[in-house]
């Protein structure tokens, strides 16, 4: 960013006036893909629970935040309108929030594989639902969500995660074939393995040197190659892509 500060008048860029919302904005990818799309000219509002990190990056970003719990369908509902309000508009949605609870299926608890789909598949829902409402009147948007690789390929202790990014990936399917005569498009995107603090708990140098050698490019993804299709998807260049979901997994899944 410049020390002169970015407003509607003066943007530029490839997202110059968009009015953007990114939901679990407040680190990871989330914040990678906002600061690529400040740097490109949007406005943005930041949704995410984590109340500190999401102000404070909002802030440095001459932004706007809400905390909410998208476990919570009220909450996610209620934030997604404010966002909006606070943005006079909406051009692009980014629906980036996901967890993960590694765990194997035989010892899996229902609270876990229920939050999971809360906030991985249902939180987009309402988003996309209200968000959509606004884009079809308008006549234009972009929606783009966050599937994963695991959405097509699974991984063990990882059934719930994969069965919710399954549900993305058919989600933005239908959701484009719906939204499409509104000159609405609806992608996603389907990461590989990417360095960000959801796994740094049960991450190890093995793992990850195992990872990467599943890539035919000897490497995992960091934060930005996931931000730029993000951009890519948001902008024009990506006006004749929809339903798409699009890997960025270094050549691990090419499907």
């Amino acid at each position: 960013m410049g020390s002169e500060p970015t407003t509607p008048s003066t943007a530029v860029g490839r997202l110059a006036g968009r009015r953007a919302v990114v939901t679990g904005a407040a680190r990871g990818i989330g914040a990678e893909i906002a600061r690529t799309f400040r740097d490109e000219g949007a406005e943005l509002v930041l949704i995410d629970i984590a109340a500190d990190e999401v102000r404070e990056l909002a802030k440095a970003l001459e932004a706007e935040s809400v905390v909410a719990d998208l476990a919570d369908a009220a909450a996610t509902a209620a934030a997604t309108t404010e966002a909006i309000e606070l943005l006079g508009g909406i051009d692009i949605l980014v629906n980036n929030a996901g967890i993960l609870k590694m765990a194997p299926i035989l010892e899996m608890t229902i609270e876990n594989w229920d939050l999971t789909f809360d906030i991985n598949v249902r939180a987009m829902f309402v988003t996309t639902q209200i968000a959509g409402r606004e884009m079809c009147a308008n006549g234009r948007g972009t929606i783009i969500n966050m599937a994963s690789m695991a959405g097509k390929i699974g991984s063990p202790n990882q059934a719930h995660y994969a069965a919710s990014k399954a549900a993305v990936i058919a989600f933005t399917r239908v959701s484009a074939m719906e939204l499409g005569a509104h000159n609405v498009t609806v992608n996603c995107i389907c990461p590989g393995y990417v360095l960000t603090e959801m796994g740094a708990a049960t991450r190890t140098p093995e793992m990850v040197q195992a990872w990467s050698a599943r890539s035919p490019l000897g490497r995992l993804a960091d934060t930005a190659d996931v931000a730029k299709m993000a951009l890519f998807l948001a902008s024009d260049d990506a006006s004749y892509c929809t339903g798409q979901a699009m890997n960025v997994s270094g050549g691990m899944v090419m499907h």
